[in-house]
């Protein structure tokens, strides 16, 4: 490995480990580093590393589960690059994930579905430990008061007066596993915190959002690693039914009550809401561009989707999908593929792969929430 490229690794590491390190700190304390009517110092930084040591260390687990796995299977690899992203004035997570170059070519089913797999089942199983140390070591409640010790005057019945609404908080909502281990991990349901102040307990955020990355990550869709996964289960047939048709049911319903907002409020501004209407569509029919090359069929997917939100929106009018997948689906749609490339050599898996491939799949369900951020 030429030198450059090993010191620009290990520089996007340190560089890292400082931005996460940042952001634990902003969470934990809820206040941004610069900006901020709170003063943010050494002791406040320190207290990031609560955050940013297990949540790295998932990460580092995860991109290694792809890096050993594919040296295993002869798959010429790069060490993981790491991605920093500190926003000063705004809260982040430090860091927009990493990746491994894959630098040979992926001969098998076999390989794909090796390497996919292995990233995600190797960072779920430490997230499980992460999570298992956060509920059983939590504070005592007036742990929060450090933190807003505005809420002292309420007391421990805090939750009853601070609006929420005004306050902007952000709540984690709940997946299957999450509501596990507050129910049934943590040894006292009184030390569990209110879910709009879970963000500042470092290693429950820690292990949520490793929960919510694995979720994105074994999505079996494309060449995400649940497509790979998926791939390997069903091959390349199965896969170009499967994969397109959890993407459009996917953009459905995270866009359920969007287009409705445009049309309820239509009489009040009808200009600008048609140009949101009609923005919104072209928007969809960007997501479906490479679903297939015949430009109608695009459109028909776009309009179809479009009208079939509306129709679920006015007959169920408190449904309402989670618009914060979007982003991730457009980039998903538009520019990574939602089709999985063929393999040279296509054989069917062994029981022992297929019973870890369904278990990854499980594993998505257990870590995937329909509303992942909630803004009070």
């Amino acid at each position: 490995m030429p030198r450059r490229t090993l010191f620009i690794q290990i520089s996007l590491f340190l560089i890292t480990i400082l931005t996460t390190t940042l952001a634990g700190a902003e969470w934990r304390f809820g206040s941004p580093f610069l900006g901020s009517h709170r003063v943010m110092g050494w002791p406040e930084f320190l207290k990031g590393f609560e955050f940013s040591l297990p949540f790295l260390a998932i990460l580092t687990v995860h991109e290694f589960g792809h890096y050993f796995t594919a040296l295993r299977n002869r798959v010429r690899v790069t060490l993981p690059y790491y991605l920093p992203l500190w926003l000063g004035t705004l809260t982040s997570i430090g860091t927009m994930g990493a990746f491994i170059r894959i630098q040979s070519r992926i001969r098998s089913n076999r390989q794909y579905f090796d390497i996919g797999i292995a990233g995600p089942l190797a960072g779920f199983a430490l997230a499980l430990g992460v999570l298992w140390y956060g509920f059983t070591h939590l504070p005592p409640p007036e742990y929060i008061f450090t933190i807003h010790p505005e809420y002292l005057r309420y007391g421990l019945n805090y939750e009853q007066y601070v609006n929420r609404d005004a306050s902007g908080s952000i709540a984690l909502g709940d997946n299957l596993l999450f509501w596990f281990f507050k129910n049934y991990v943590a040894p006292n349901p009184d030390l569990v915190p209110n879910v709009y102040e879970m963000i500042h307990y470092p290693w429950l955020l820690a292990g949520y959002l490793a929960l919510f990355f694995t979720a994105l990550n074994l999505i079996p869709v494309g060449q995400l690693d649940g497509g790979h996964i998926l791939y390997g289960l069903i091959g390349q047939r199965g896969h170009e039914v499967v994969s397109p048709a959890l993407f459009v049911g996917f953009v459905f319903y995270s866009g359920i009550g969007l287009p409705t907002e445009f049309v309820v409020n239509f009489d009040q501004d009808p200009l600008w809401n048609a140009a949101y209407l009609a923005f919104y569509a072209f928007f969809l029919y960007a997501c479906f561009s490479r679903i297939t090359e015949s430009r109608l069929r695009v459109l028909s997917i776009a309009l179809g989707v479009l009208v079939g939100q509306l129709l679920v929106s006015f007959l169920f009018p408190n449904v309402i999908g989670y618009h914060g997948f979007l982003p991730f689906l457009f980039i998903l749609g538009r520019f990574l593929g939602i089709y999985h490339p063929v393999a040279p050599v296509e054989r069917p898996l062994g029981l022992g792969r297929k019973v870890l491939g369904w278990l990854a799949l499980i594993v998505f369900v257990l870590c995937f929430s329909p509303k992942p951020f909630l803004v009070g």
